[in-house]
């Protein structure tokens, strides 16, 4: 039987960034404003984006489950930079 991870009261982020060099990274986490502060150089950051800063948010997602960002973000990994681009660009008129 699988378990699904919850921490109480904690939210899980996936998230897609883009570089100052126009590529796009995708991670997770559970707190977004902390690890865009580390990928722009205020704590450690993912080795990809080290030098590659400043980086923008470019699209989100939250999850109530770990496991579930986790599977997104392997997901979105796999994904060709065209079909990134598609999923930023539908975010972006659908977000208010």
């Amino acid at each position: 039987m699988k378990r699904t991870v919850k921490r109480s009261g904690t939210v899980f982020y996936t998230y897609i960034v883009e570089c100052r060099d126009g590529t796009y990274y995708t991670g997770y986490t559970s707190n977004l404003e902390r690890r865009i502060k580390a990928h722009n150089g205020k704590g450690p950051g993912a080795k990809y984006t080290r030098g590659r800063g400043p980086v923008r948010v470019v699209w989100s997602k939250k999850y109530k489950y770990l496991a579930y960002a986790m599977k997104l973000e392997h997901r979105i990994k796999q994904l060709k930079r065209k079909q990134k681009e598609k999923m930023i660009k539908t975010y972006e008129t659908e977000r208010p």
